[in-house]
């Protein structure tokens, strides 16, 4: 019997309008703002009028260091949310948006997968209600008026060596990480140096997914740091005047958006961060809301827990004060395989031992999460390639480490497949024993920040930060900064700053190649190693496969 594509899973899926969704949530029709049947905003007024309930439960689903093999991540909290619902709890769900250039490029989309998806996934992994294009033109409005203050005689006193604001574009194109702007003589400018980034890594996709409201999304985007005089002083946004022309452009997008699962429960899909150069979390405002209006919500964070989950503890849950009730970490028997050292084609062949050697980084990633004072249950996401020795494998080290792992057949059933992880993730957060905390305070200096997380999260022996970053770090501190989170932006794929080193690593440091302030967002980004802003697309891209097919509908997404 052949398999379903996604796409074709999702082309069948049996629709209910998005008001009935909406009514699930107790959002009335006239606090929903439609885009055709299927998709709409929550109005500004309605979130509002939530704010003197009180909070449902928090659950993160985050995920060992990811691998070739798949995790499967949105997949699992798509289909734990409808494990919740289908045991009788009001659950939500809180993702990010998927962006365009990892769809036409290898990654797919961001909708879950098999009978545990988000729909319309069509739209949800395209266009979708146009958030993404609105924070890519007030990114370049911003581009735009920065060029534009130095062509009119540079008031502001410019060093165009020195600014540091890029433009944008959601799509993976190399040829555009460096480029010369301004070419072609004196009416269009003065040529320098520049480049573009995709725009999930812009900050305004940062701000936007951790500000309140549109009065703190306002500020926010007035303290972003554009460039430098020629004296070394920042230039700020509002400086150059486009904070409130952007805010114009972003007012809808800041709305989140209401969408459902392939069972009809409500999900809120909004805004898309990366999880390397920013905190990888869908918005601050989407998981509030969610949390006024469901008694559970379950969320995710970018990558492995080793990026995602902490960003999302350090930065997101400080920042917003939220507190996670548990979390679940997503693992495969595949991944496991993988990291003992099997190679990929090699997965489909029984394994345990490699199984049991590749659990290292699991046992690593389940420590980790406990550090920040929350329960851990393990999410084994089922393969058909599984045998029943490699999952009682990975069900008898989690036992070791003193939680528990699930067995997880969401992609194939849906929410009967995840009826056991709901119970379980009930227990854990009606159990009271979540005692949630940073792992470092907000006083600590900015490179002890990065230490702490290098040497508690990474286990890296230390951190190897020259003297010119740490004085930078310090004139951040003196100029009020210090007090920031810090956003690490290394390799998924590894512990370390290698990708090739999987499993659990130990006997490593951790580099800083460089620092940058993100003071609209709230954080400093510390970069280790070789990170892209900008992705390329790969030998074969995805892109390849998509078309029409006779009948007008989509092929080739998933």
């Amino acid at each position: 019997m052949s398999v379903k594509s996604d796409i074709e899973i999702a082309r069948e899926a049996r629709k209910r309008p998005i008001q009935e969704i909406g009514e699930k949530l107790g959002i009335g029709s006239d606090d929903l703002l439609p885009y055709g049947h299927d998709k709409a905003k929550v109005s500004q007024p309605f979130i509002d009028s939530l704010k003197d309930r009180e909070n449902g439960k928090l659950i993160l689903v985050t995920a060992i260091n990811p691998t070739p093999a798949g995790e499967g991540k949105t997949t699992t909290t798509v289909g734990l949310g409808d494990g919740l619902n289908a045991i009788g709890k009001k659950a939500c769900i809180c993702i990010r948006e998927a962006s365009l250039g990892p769809n036409f490029g290898m990654k797919g989309g961001a909708a879950g997968g098999g009978y545990a998806q988000i729909v319309p996934m069509e739209e949800m992994n395209l266009h979708f209600t146009g958030d993404f294009h609105a924070i890519t033109s007030a990114h370049n409005l911003l581009a735009a008026m920065i060029d534009n203050s130095i062509y009119w005689g540079n008031p502001l006193d410019i060093d165009v060596r020195r600014v540091s604001w890029r433009r944008v574009l959601d799509m993976n194109d190399r040829a555009l990480r460096q480029v010369v702007a301004s070419l072609g003589g004196v009416a269009n400018g003065f040529p320098r140096e520049a480049g573009f980034d995709i725009t999930v890594a812009s900050e305004v996709m940062a701000i936007l997914c951790l500000a309140k409201d549109l009065k703190d999304l306002e500020k926010r985007l007035g303290d972003m740091i554009v460039a430098y005089t020629r004296d070394k002083k920042p230039v700020y946004c509002r400086d150059i005047k486009a904070d409130g022309a952007m805010t114009v452009l972003l007012k809808d997008a800041m709305q989140p958006n209401l969408v459902q699962t392939l069972e009809n429960n409500p999900a809120f899909v909004h805004g898309g961060p990366f999880a390397n150069i920013a905190h990888g979390c869908n918005s601050v405002i989407a998981t509030t809301t969610a949390l006024k209006l469901a008694d559970y919500v379950v969320t995710e964070a970018g990558f492995g827990a080793d990026l995602g989950a902490e960003k999302f503890m350090d930065i997101k849950c400080r920042k917003a004060g939220l507190s996670p009730s548990a979390v679940v970490l997503v693992a495969t028997v595949r991944a496991m395989k993988m990291n003992g050292g099997v190679a990929k084609a090699d997965l489909g062949t029984e394994n345990v031992e490699a199984v049991k050697a590749g659990c290292a980084n699991l046992g690593r990633h389940i420590e980790n999460v406990k550090s920040f004072g929350v329960p851990v249950v393990v999410a084994i996401n089922h393969f058909v390639s599984d045998t029943e020795a490699e999952i009682e494998a990975v069900k008898a080290f989690v036992a070791t480490q003193g939680s528990e792992a699930v067995l997880c057949k969401h992609w194939a059933n849906g929410s009967e497949g995840t009826k056991d992880l709901a119970a379980k993730v009930v227990e854990l957060a009606e159990g009271g024993s979540a005692n949630f905390a940073p792992i470092y305070p907000d006083e600590m200096s900015l490179a002890d920040k990065i230490e702490a997380i290098a040497t508690k999260i990474y286990r890296a022996d230390g951190v190897q930060i020259d003297g010119k970053i740490r004085a930078q770090l310090k004139e951040w501190e003196a100029q009020g900064y210090g007090n920031l989170p810090v956003c690490m932006a290394k390799t998924q794929y590894s512990f370390t700053t290698d990708p090739e080193k999987r499993g659990a690593p130990t006997g490593f440091t951790i580099p800083v190649r460089e620092v940058r302030l993100s003071a609209g967002a709230g954080f400093v980004v510390a970069i280790c190693g070789e990170i892209m802003t900008m992705p390329g697309l790969p030998r074969v891209p995805s892109a390849e496969s998509i078309r029409l097919n006779a009948n007008g509908q989509i092929e080739g997404l998933f």
